[in-house]
């Protein structure tokens, strides 16, 4: 398994709130749960480094999934916000 490199520092993520210098960049995650699907399906390895690789996979799925699912929620919120001012004008402007 390669490990993430990750720098000291917090990271800003794109909605711009701070992450622990430990958590990963989800591309990051991604890129390394491809390369451990690629270990484990070359059928290179041992037993032991098998369980360990998919042990660090199911980690590395895990946090993509939540990630994802943060998103999302993200997505709703911001479409809630926009998308709803922009219906209240609308309507207001009908009632003249």
């Amino acid at each position: 398994m390669v490990p993430l490199l990750m720098s000291r520092a917090p990271r800003q993520s794109s909605a711009g709130e701070a992450r622990p210098a430990s958590e990963p960049s989800f591309e990051k995650a991604l890129a390394e749960l491809e390369r451990v699907v690629a270990q484990m399906e070359s059928g290179n390895l041992s037993l032991e480094q098998a369980l360990a690789a998919h042990k660090r996979g199911l980690e590395l799925a895990r946090f993509c999934q939540a990630r994802l699912e943060a998103a999302q929620q993200q997505v709703k919120v911001l479409e809630g916000e926009v998308l709803k001012p922009l219906a209240d004008a609308a309507g207001s402007g009908d009632g003249d």
